[in-house]
């Protein structure tokens, strides 16, 4: 379990001054990684991107690769000189050294710092670049992707709407429950998404139909990384499996409800979730976020208990995560009357039934083989209030509740032009509050 220790010092200040602004997403308590472009100039050549990686501190991004080269983490055992991609660089961090990666933090925590000499702070501000001359891309090569289902409020709204009578299925309260997403059409916050085209069966008097998707949502959720991996036939005992995973961020699992409604069953989701899935570019390690965790889910008295290899003291205790989570709206009328992003919902991630740690060790429960850079997502976050729905299927209960929006406007779906926000945050007394950024994504038009 990590622990709370002085680089989550509330009264912790950094020299870069945007880092103490309170409402910013990255102080210094945070220092969330990131794979990041930039440009630059080199003798005279033409201007050329420039790809690394680093973490983000209000409102600039500490490029790790150069500051290595500039021997500023001359006492870790490897290097981060060649490394521009996440994945080599989690096997180094979650080696068989465990506080690596805590050893690391504090190390930019030194350096970061208000009490850093003027000479320490002039070495590492050259290697300092601000986040609007950036771009961002994956913060991992994800080589596997799993999404699940994990928020009790949206399984039971979503049954109700297909099965009144029964909405849990009997399995939901053992097992967390998940698909075997698409890797391959993960993008980056910000990139645009294209209006998927499927077959469409809403007519249940005429053969299905190929046409754009007419009901498309979004979902609200939180993925979390593989750093250390493990063998294929080795499981993960619940006592560990926090060991394995290094950091989380937002997701935005994109959905087309009407495709979905046609094809999945009896295997479940497919063609109605691949055509893409947005995640943020900064990854909040578990170290960070020591101080906002809460206990697991607090289950019916006549629910069942977990099973043993999902049932740990310490994830029962600590094996959640208080990070709230809100979803905007902007459609292109808006934009146009310069009205300001609508707020559709808030919801919490403490009000998942099953935690990251039991999602991951179920998964290696078969003796799957976890791999560094693997992602994996909670499924929509959604809470008891109405106001607390993860997704328009939900908002809208099915479409026959459209949402009124500040311009006159309304949604069932989304439609071509609008853009989804999506921010997460965590804030508890006598800490500072820190943020994940935004996971952005804007609905094209078919081809």
């Amino acid at each position: 379990m990590h622990e709370i220790n002085e680089t989550h010092d509330v009264n912790l200040r950094s020299w870069i001054e945007s880092a103490n602004a309170p409402d910013t997403d990255f102080p210094i308590q945070n220092l969330p990684f990131c794979h990041f472009g930039y440009e630059t100039d080199q003798e005279g050549a033409a201007w050329s991107a420039v790809w690394s990686f680093g973490v983000a501190i209000g409102d600039e991004i500490l490029n790790l690769v150069g500051c290595s080269k500039d021997g500023l983490f001359d006492e870790f055992e490897g290097s981060l000189d060649d490394v521009t991609k996440l994945p080599e660089n989690l096997v180094y961090f979650q080696s068989e050294t465990a506080d690596t990666l805590l050893r690391f933090r504090r190390k930019l925590s030194e350096l970061l710092r208000e009490e850093a000499s003027q000479e320490l702070q002039q070495k590492v501000s050259r290697h300092l670049h601000p986040i609007t001359n950036c771009t961002f891309d994956l913060p991992f090569e994800i080589g596997n992707y799993t999404d699940f289902y994990c928020s009790i409020f949206h399984a039971t709204n979503v049954g109700a709407m297909f099965r009144p009578d029964n909405p849990l299925l009997p399995n939901y309260k053992y097992i967390p429950i998940g698909y075997h997403g698409r890797a391959s059409s993960i993008v980056v916050s910000g990139t645009e998404i294209k209006r998927p085209k499927g077959q469409n069966r809403t007519d249940q008097d005429a053969s299905p139909v190929y046409i754009p998707c007419k009901n498309l949502d979004y979902e609200m959720e939180v993925g979390f990384f593989v750093g250390k991996s493990n063998e294929l036939g080795e499981t993960i005992p619940i006592e560990n499996a926090e060991e394995h995973i290094f950091g989380l961020c937002l997701v935005n699992d994109w959905s087309a409800r009407d495709i979905q409604a046609w094809e999945y069953q009896p295997l479940g989701p497919f063609l109605a979730k691949s055509f893409a899935t947005t995640v943020s570019p900064f990854v909040v390690t578990m170290e960070a976020l020591a101080p906002f965790r809460v206990p697991a889910f607090e289950r019916d008295a006549d629910d069942p208990q977990p099973l043993d290899y999902l049932n740990g003291e310490q994830n029962k205790t600590h094996g959640g995560f208080d990070i709230k989570l809100e979803v905007y709206i902007q459609t292109p009328k808006m934009r146009e009357e310069n009205i300001a992003p609508h707020l559709l919902s808030r919801s919490n991630m403490k009000d998942l039934y099953w935690t990251i740690g039991q999602m991951l060790t179920h998964h290696a429960s078969n003796g799957c083989n976890l791999q560094t850079g693997d992602l994996m997502a909670t499924g929509t976050v959604s809470g008891k209030g109405k106001d607390e729905r993860g997704c328009l299927l939900e908002l809208t209960w099915r479409g026959k509740e459209p949402i009124q929006l500040p311009n006159g406007e309304e949604r069932r779906f989304l439609e071509d032009g609008d853009e989804i926000i999506m921010k997460g945050f965590c804030e508890r007394e006598g800490f500072r509050r820190i943020g994940f950024g935004e996971c952005r994504g804007r609905i094209l038009p078919a081809d």
